[in-house]
């Protein structure tokens, strides 16, 4: 069963930064391709950021463009680095894994996920 970890989450002031990790328990095809979602309170799930295989091509959402960067140190770990921080970046903030990045949305969602790290941007 594979298991996704986050860490990293807490409470930042608006233009803050926060680092947030992920480690898969295996290395197998199953979770080549990695990411993040967030859910806002009241909002749904919303597509974050995912990294390729080997790291090569990344994709994000409009709203963290700039802003945010993923990155991967080896095939089990990743990571999301997030810059000037908003008030609307507060969520729980979930890693996700699938065999290959297929534009992961709400309506295609992939197939493995953490439990949650809360990024909570307040002054």
């Amino acid at each position: 069963q594979v298991q996704l970890v986050e860490s990293g989450g807490g409470l930042v002031q608006p233009g803050g930064s926060l680092r947030l990790s992920c480690a898969a328990s295996e290395r197998t095809f199953r979770t080549c391709a990695m990411g993040w979602f967030r859910q806002a309170p009241g909002k749904e799930r919303e597509f974050v950021a995912a990294i390729s295989c080997n790291g090569g091509r990344t994709y994000y959402a409009d709203s963290v463009k700039g802003r945010f960067t993923i990155s991967r140190d080896n095939a089990k770990n990743m990571a999301l680095q997030m810059n000037s921080l908003k008030f609307e970046d507060t969520a729980v903030y979930f890693c996700t894994a699938d065999v290959r990045f297929t534009g992961w949305g709400t309506s295609n969602p992939p197939r493995y996920w953490g439990q949650g790290t809360l990024v909570t941007v307040s002054s």
